[in-house]
């Protein structure tokens, strides 16, 4: 059983800056007292010899292998788009900045 106290969780709240009602202090309590318990049994089995793992199974990578394909030109892709300059699409300004 780990010290997790109703005055630990309080103190908790404060430095959080978190309002606690009662209800919640005691069932804060609770949880973060099976917390502490829980990563006190795996710091108990987590030794040298246990190698760290990220997964439990082995990963591999599931995307395709990049093949270079057939890509617009600069007049392709302008040909439909309402103002272009200098082979880039061309917009208004936004957020009042000056072209």
């Amino acid at each position: 059983m780990s010290e997790i106290t109703p005055d630990l969780v309080r103190h908790l709240g404060v430095l959080a800056r978190i309002q606690l009602d009662d209800e919640e202090v005691e069932r804060l309590t609770g949880q973060l007292d099976v917390i502490v318990d829980n990563i006190a049994k795996v710091s108990e089995v987590a030794t040298p010899e246990v190698v760290a793992t990220s997964h439990p199974i082995p990963m591999r990578n599931v995307f395709r292998a990049d093949e270079v394909g057939y890509t617009l030109t600069a007049d392709e892709a302008l040909k439909n788009a309402p103002d272009a300059a200098e082979d880039r699409f061309r917009v208004t300004a936004i957020l009042g900045e000056e072209q």
